[in-house]
């Protein structure tokens, strides 16, 4: 057994690999047994991933055009059914890029919501103007940005420019000192601090670029991101950090949209390279939730609000158990 295994109450590799969850089985191939794409069961698995699960069934409801529902709901009045949400579920299933409705659904949302002079990504918008100044909010831009990345528009110079968006407006401020100039009018995503979520989004998105591929930028922001999350230890309330900031943080769930949890940003920490005494506590808190069987439960989920459903609350979920393996092996490194 490797030695970052011997703390597990149990190992739960085993159901991960079966067949019913096509994306979770790709994913434990890759990370938990480091197989490479290359490998025939990895892309077996990767291949089913279009044909079997909620992928296809999320897919079958799309409209000619990309988007889900009416167009011009693409954010709002559909949550969390409408196109933004589902692209952020088709990239965290690790849909093909290189399907035509996949690029359908990217092309849609680029046309739509995002704010054609600075990148960033709005909650309103049309298909000839694109998304309104006033509407671009940060977590939707991080979430937009992860998503096309990850669904083969890294290089696409729109969302490179999106990218701009993040290294010049996003802002990581335990205590905020933005100017009440666009985009820091809206109360709602910097009140007096940084939005969690809009901090976690947009480092997320950052993470998706290769270290390799990093701008100076991008790299200053990376570390302002992770430096706001570490000096709160996660999840606790400056400056004494003896509150819980947000307690619904620590239950664990997938997918999360707007929303995030600690194992999400662990997830993220660990994939940008860090090891950190601050993420000790967050750690302990995702160990102490396995159950006897080796498995995660899902504790935080949009119920019945999905184009296709996910886990129920309660029980045990395939997601946060992939996800709180792959932390707990990246930190073992």
């Amino acid at each position: 057994m490797n030695e970052w295994k011997s703390r597990l109450k149990a190992d739960p590799t085993e159901w991960l690999l079966q067949e019913d969850n096509p994306s979770v089985r790709y994913l434990a191939l890759k990370d938990l047994l480091g197989k490479g794409e290359r490998n025939s069961e990895v892309s077996e698995a990767r291949a089913r991933i279009m044909d079997y699960g909620p992928v296809p069934k999320i897919l079958a409801k799309q409209n000619e055009d990309g988007s889900w529902g009416a167009p011009e709901n693409f954010y709002s009045k559909s949550k969390y059914k409408g196109t933004v949400w589902n692209l952020i579920v088709l990239a965290e299933l690790r849909a093909d890029p290189e399907d035509a409705r996949v690029r359908a659904a990217c092309e849609f949302v680029l046309r739509w919501s995002q704010e054609m002079s600075t990148g960033g990504f709005s909650v309103r918008g049309n298909e000839t103007r694109g998304g309104q100044k006033s509407g671009v909010i940060c977590c939707l831009t991080g979430n937009m940005v992860f998503s096309l990345s990850r669904l083969g528009y890294a290089r696409d110079p729109r969302v490179i420019k999106a990218f701009d968006w993040i290294t010049t407006y996003q802002r990581y401020e335990v205590v905020s000192e933005a100017p009440r100039i666009w985009p820091y009018v809206s109360d709602h995503c910097w009140r007096d601090h940084t939005c969690r979520s809009g901090a976690v989004k947009t480092l997320k998105a950052l993470a998706e670029v290769p270290e390799g591929e990093r701008t100076e930028e991008m790299k200053v922001k990376i570390e302002e991101g992770a430096d706001y999350l570490l000096v709160q230890h996660i999840f606790k309330k400056p400056p004494r950090l003896r509150a819980i900031a947000r307690k619904e943080w620590l239950n664990l769930g997938f997918p999360l949209m707007w929303n995030t949890d600690i194992l999400e940003i662990l997830d993220i920490l660990t994939r940008l390279g860090y090891r950190d005494e601050r993420m000790a506590e967050a750690i302990e808190i995702v160990r102490s939730k396995q159950g006897e069987n080796g498995r995660w439960l899902q504790e935080n989920r949009f119920d019945g609000r999905f184009a296709t459903p996910f886990d129920r609350n309660g029980r045990d979920s395939k997601w946060v158990t992939l996800n709180a393996m792959r932390v707990l092996k990246a930190l073992s490194s």
